[in-house]
């Protein structure tokens, strides 16, 4: 099968010579039954590859079966993969079929298999070894006929290093391993994303389209789209939301990123990230909460202190009672600068009025989304719900509206 005939019958889109390499490899393997081990960023479309393989394999005509181990508890993962007989466990009431059973002739699509308790991973493995299987509470194999390909976001070789995957599944697995580039090493396919995902969404939602702007296509090539595909979807798709029936200029795009605040969620939280803002608001931020954190500290030390079985609150009511004397009297000290919280703005303030401004702040950068402030807050959303209301954050919200 060559490369567009794959493009058209998995939905694949790009013309990069990044992603034209995996389908050229998807070409080669497709027809040859054996395992594949497709490695990526979440996002990234993996399923999509998975598909890919399927539709260009003997086994078209058959199902082909998609489970993400990553979602499947630890305790019913075996039942899922391998069936369960009657009577298995308290809630089998009756006899069922398992993924590979219901795969058989087909494929199976193992998602997220770096995921997978070891114990169930023992099993996988005499599956792709001797076609072998057994339902949980059964005495007796089956057999199946079913090709594999797994998928992982982790470097499966680190995890088998640490005991946490077993390296001859691993070997198993890695007989062709396919490596999907993330979309920051892709930019040159964003036009087709988009214009691709513009129009379905578009036409499923009934929303007019007028388009992109070469500026605003050249605006997300700039960025890098930690979430990868599947963010630039969600993006897109918000955006026509958003801006129905307009033609979507660079302007909107900046407007938008903005809003969106997106930042690369690396592995190290050392690592600097760029935000959409100026450096004295980042700064203004970033005092006001490191003082709501503190104030959250004494909260939970009350608590502790309540929890240890003191009846007498003294002692915290004197921290709390220091920390804001602390404040007014001005020895939590600020940068000095002009466009910065002076200390004296700081001592202008207790620690309920600080709160107060950074939920109404967080609010309003969220557009008035608790969940998505309270997330950023670390808080609960019941918490949250609970402040608004205490400090008649509400009725400023509806007025300012």
């Amino acid at each position: 099968m060559n490369i567009e005939l794959i493009k058209q019958k998995s939905g694949i889109i790009g013309e990069s010579d990044e992603i034209n390499h995996v389908l050229d490899m998807v070409s080669q393997v497709a027809d040859v039954d054996i395992s594949v081990l497709i490695n990526g960023e979440s996002g990234t479309g993996k399923e999509l590859i998975s598909k890919a393989i399927h539709l260009g394999s003997k086994r078209a005509s058959k199902e082909l079966v998609i489970v993400n181990c990553g979602a499947i508890p630890e305790g019913i993962i075996e039942s899922e993969l391998f069936g369960h007989k009657k009577g298995a466990y308290t809630d089998a009431s009756e006899t069922r079929k398992g993924y590979f059973e219901t795969a058989d002739k087909g494929t199976i699509f193992l998602d997220e298999i770096g995921d997978m308790p070891l114990e169930t991973q023992v099993k996988v493995l005499r599956v792709l070894e001797a076609g072998e299987y057994m339902r949980v509470g059964d005495s007796s194999a089956k057999r199946t006929d079913t090709r594999v390909i797994a998928a992982t976001n982790k470097d499966l070789a680190r995890l088998v290093k640490e005991g946490k995957f077993r390296q001859d599944l691993y070997y198993r697995l890695k007989t062709v391993t396919i490596n999907l580039p993330p979309l920051r090493q892709r930019k040159s396919d964003i036009r087709l994303l988009v214009d691709r995902f513009a129009l379905q969404f578009s036409r499923t939602n009934n929303i007019k389209y007028k388009g992109f702007t070469p500026e605003a296509i050249k605006v997300m090539q700039k960025c890098e789209w930690p979430g990868n595909v599947r963010e630039l979807r969600n993006f897109v798709e918000s955006v026509l939301i958003l801006q129905k029936g307009e033609r979507i200029t660079g302007e909107i795009i900046e407007r938008q990123l903005e809003n969106e605040n997106i930042v690369d969620f690396s592995d190290n939280p050392a690592l600097p990230v760029l935000v959409n803002r100026d450096p004295d608001q980042a700064e203004r931020e970033l005092i006001l909460r490191q003082l709501l954190f503190l104030r959250q500290d004494i909260e939970d030390m009350k608590l502790l202190i309540k929890q240890s079985g003191f009846s007498n609150l003294d002692s915290s009511r004197n921290i709390n009672a220091d920390f804001e004397n602390r404040i007014q009297d001005n020895e939590i000290n600020s940068p000095d600068n002009d466009n910065l919280i002076k200390g004296e703005a700081i001592g202008a303030f207790n620690t309920r009025d600080l709160e107060k401004e950074m939920i109404i702040r967080t609010l309003e950068h969220y557009n008035n989304n608790r969940r998505a402030a309270a997330k950023s807050l670390d808080m609960s959303e019941r918490t949250l719900y609970r402040k608004i209301n205490d400090y008649g954050i509400e009725k400023k919200i509806n007025k300012d509206n």
